[in-house]
């Protein structure tokens, strides 16, 4: 069980972290500079935890099993932070921007999981959708 608990601690804070850093990025900063020292500091985090668990796999070996996916992965990445730095300076605020987001990527990732991956949709999960999609509605009512 703790197998597949600690990746979901992890993610909740590590993503809680990111907010609450992204949201005091300073405004003076160019965002994509900051984003090139967030990336500097992640790819050497990377690196040190690569060769900490690479388990004698060779580097060239390793790099040679890489697919498109890495490349684009990175340019989702860039995308999803900048995206999030000007979110929060247009205006959003913390606990609002997040939320939205993810939820609206929850209600997308549904439909792209039953449209394209052929994955069941039971009722209580549309239900579930529904009340996501009235949330992002409530949440940002003015």
């Amino acid at each position: 069980m703790w197998g597949e608990i600690w990746p979901l601690l992890l993610v909740i804070a590590s993503n809680t972290t990111y907010h609450l850093i992204s949201n005091r990025t300073p405004a003076a900063v160019n965002p994509f500079l900051s984003l090139v020292v967030t990336y500097l500091v992640g790819a050497a985090t990377a690196f040190a935890l690569y060769l900490a668990t690479a388990g004698g796999a060779g580097l060239v070996h390793s790099l040679s099993r890489l697919n498109w996916t890495s490349a684009a992965l990175g340019l989702a990445i860039v995308g999803l932070e900048s995206g999030f730095l000007y979110l929060y300076r247009a205006g959003w605020g913390i606990s609002v921007a997040s939320l939205t987001a993810n939820l609206a990527v929850a209600v997308l990732l549904l439909v792209i999981g039953v449209l394209c991956y052929h994955e069941g949709l039971r009722a209580h999960q549309l239900l579930g959708a529904a009340l996501c999609v009235a949330g992002l509605i409530l949440v940002n009512w003015k």
